[in-house]
C-alpha cells in the first residue's frame, strides 16, 4: 500500500495544517484578544464615570433637599458629610457665579467670604464613618435665584452642581461635573 506522498510524489491537499495557516489562526487570535481587553477597559472606565455621576447627583439631589426644608430666602440649614464636617447651607438668594445656566466651577469661591455658606467640600467615605476609606471630596456649590419679586411669588430658582476634585479633565475615567435646576418656593 503506497501513502499520498509515495502516489504521485506530491502531498495530498488534506494532509495537515501548514505553519501559514497557524499564524494566520494565531494572528486572529491575537487581535480579537487585544480587542476585548480595549473593550473591558472602557467598561471599566464606563462603570467608574457612572459611579462618579451618580454620586454627583446623590450630592445634588442632597443640597436641594436641605434648600427646600428651609424657608428659602431667608434660612440656614446644615449638612454632616462622612469626615463629620458641618457645612451651613444658606438659602438667602445669591451664592455661586452660573455660566449659561450652569456652576462655574473656575470662580476661586472660597476666597469670597460672602460666598462661603453656598459652597462646601463635601468628603465621602466608605461606610460614612471616619474608619471608611476615602473615596473622594465633592465641590458643591449653589445659585439661589429669585423668581419674580420675593413677596409676590416666593419662587426661587436653586441651581446647584457638583464634582469629583482633583479629578483630570479629558481623560477617559474624566466624569463632566453635574448641575441640577430646581423651582422651589415657601
Amino acid at each position: 500500500m503506497k501513502t499520498a506522498i509515495e502516489h504521485n510524489g506530491r502531498r495530498s491537499p488534506q494532509a495537515g495544517i501548514t505553519i501559514i495557516e497557524t499564524m494566520m489562526a494565531a494572528l486572529i487570535l491575537v487581535i480579537g484578544s487585544l480587542s476585548m481587553v480595549g473593550l473591558i477597559v472602557r467598561s471599566i472606565a464606563t462603570n467608574n464615570r457612572n459611579k462618579l455621576d451618580s454620586t454627583q447627583m446623590m450630592l445634588a439631589t442632597a443640597i436641594a433637599e436641605q434648600i427646600d426644608s428651609t424657608i428659602i430666602g431667608s434660612g440656614e440649614s446644615s449638612l454632616t458629610d462622612c469626615a463629620a464636617g458641618s457645612h451651613t447651607i444658606d438659602t438667602v438668594p445669591g451664592g455661586a457665579n452660573l455660566t449659561g445656566g450652569n456652576i462655574d466651577f473656575t470662580e476661586n469661591i472660597a476666597a469670597v467670604p460672602s460666598k462661603n455658606n453656598y459652597h462646601m467640600d463635601y468628603v465621602l467615605r466608605t461606610r460614612c464613618s471616619s474608619s471608611g476609606a476615602l473615596e473622594g471630596t465633592y465641590d458643591v456649590r449653589w445659585h439661589v435665584e429669585i423668581i419674580g419679586s420675593a413677596a409676590a411669588t416666593k419662587t426661587y430658582l436653586l441651581t446647584i452642581g457638583a464634582r469629583l476634585k482633583g479629578h483630570g479633565e479629558g481623560n477617559l475615567f474624566f466624569s463632566a461635573p453635574v448641575s441640577v435646576r430646581v423651582m422651589s418656593g415657601n
